[in-house]
């Protein structure tokens, strides 16, 4: 059996997933980083061995869609040389890490990521393929919101603290001590019986009564969360949307025409590194209040087979109709890619038609059934309970 034939999992560079459109090729940025060359190397692959379109996902993560399987071993070979592959598809699933974007040149993001990388590659921990980790080490965190299962976080006095998503306190730890403590948080969720068939989430293990053990047990309150980032100016360069997380090689190739290299975000925003001027190219979000920042879209049909409906048609529309402090999320199925979490307003696409969730995720209760797309356009105060 082909490995892109499996479902239920995040997909990989060594191990794609078949799509709609063909199979989906994930690429995982080292230390969430390509320099220019590899940014302009992406582009090409895209174009080359895949169909064009290049998704920016919720996990900081590239994914080249339209791959083929004849086309996917020369794709492999491209990465290979691009030094984005990992030896295996063991080390690629556990090298699942969030760096925080607002890294400056000189402190110890950049490094603290590397390591954690290297312990990874040397682990033998079976972790969930969804278990990931976060380096939101900045004076103030900015990765809070986004999927995660250990934090490497700072107090409000700048030291480093290791946290376990879903508790409120973390462990204060010296800095030759931060990789080593996080491998602990993680060997500890498996062997108190955290992942059960492949599949387990930190903070829903705390929340159903797992007890950490004394040694991991914090009692230190990390930083302030700051607020959302948006598009525009920041000291580290320009911090670009991509509507709702999808390009065209083309895009991708014109970050790399001036020798910038991307940071990669959680929220569907690239980072052009020292960039001072916002770059202009189709689908980029370029406009703090963007109608399109509002919606989260997965791929949808015709893209995705499992998908009941074309979900990112249904969002554009939607987007300059709703209302500014409302965030809604369209999602082809059940499985929610797009937004694991909830949003005020989310939308399931159905074979009879989108189901409604207000204030929940793809997996609550809606209160609403079989909506017709058009009907939600026309009239969308039905979103927030207008009727």
């Amino acid at each position: 059996m082909s490995a892109a034939s499996v479902k239920g999992w995040c997909p990989g560079a060594l191990r794609p997933m078949q799509s709609g459109d063909g199979l989906v090729v994930r690429v995982r940025p080292f230390g969430g980083r390509l320099e220019a060359g590899q940014v302009a190397g992406l582009a090409e692959l895209a174009e080359r061995y895949g169909n064009g379109l290049v998704d920016v996902t919720s996990r900081a993560n590239l994914q080249i869609r339209g791959v083929t399987e004849q086309s996917h071993r020369r794709l492999l070979d491209g990465l290979a040389l691009l030094r984005l592959l990992d030896p295996d598809t063991a080390i690629e699933a556990r090298r699942n890490i969030l760096v925080t974007p607002f890294w400056n040149s000189g402190d110890e993001t950049q490094a603290l990521a590397a390591e954690l990388e290297e312990a990874l590659a040397d682990s033998a921990l079976e972790l969930p393929t969804k278990f990931g980790f976060a380096i939101d080490d900045g004076k103030s965190r900015v990765l809070a919101g986004d999927s995660a299962d250990v934090r490497i976080e700072r107090d409000r006095d700048g030291r480093l603290l290791v946290r376990a998503d879903g508790a409120k306190l973390g462990r204060s730890v010296g800095r030759g001590e931060v990789v080593s403590t996080a491998l602990a948080f993680a060997s500890w969720f498996i062997a108190s019986g955290g992942a059960k068939g492949g599949r387990g989430r930190m903070a829903a293990h705390i929340a159903a009564g797992a007890a950490l053990p004394q040694a991991l047990d914090g009692e230190t309150e990390p930083a302030p969360v700051m607020a959302a980032s948006r598009p525009g100016h920041y000291p580290h360069g320009a911090l670009v949307g991509v509507a709702f997380g999808q390009m065209l090689h083309t895009t991708l190739h014109q970050f790399s025409g001036c020798g910038h290299a991307l940071r990669m975000t959680p929220w569907r925003m690239v980072l052009s590194e020292g960039k001072r001027e916002m770059p202009s190219g189709a689908g980029l979000i370029t406009e703090p209040f963007d109608p399109a920042l509002r919606v989260i879209a997965c791929s949808g049909a015709p893209r995705c087979r499992e998908a009941h409906a074309d979900t990112r048609a249904l969002a554009a529309a939607l987007a300059p109709r709703i209302a500014l402090d409302t965030r809604l999320h369209v999602s082809g199925c059940a499985k929610g890619c797009a937004r694991s979490g909830a949003s005020a307003v989310t939308l399931v696409a159905t074979s009879a038609g989108f189901d409604l969730v207000r204030g929940g995720s793809t997996r609550d209760e809606p209160v609403l059934r079989g909506l017709n797309g058009a009907d939600i356009v026309s009239d969308p105060s039905i979103l927030v309970g207008g009727h």
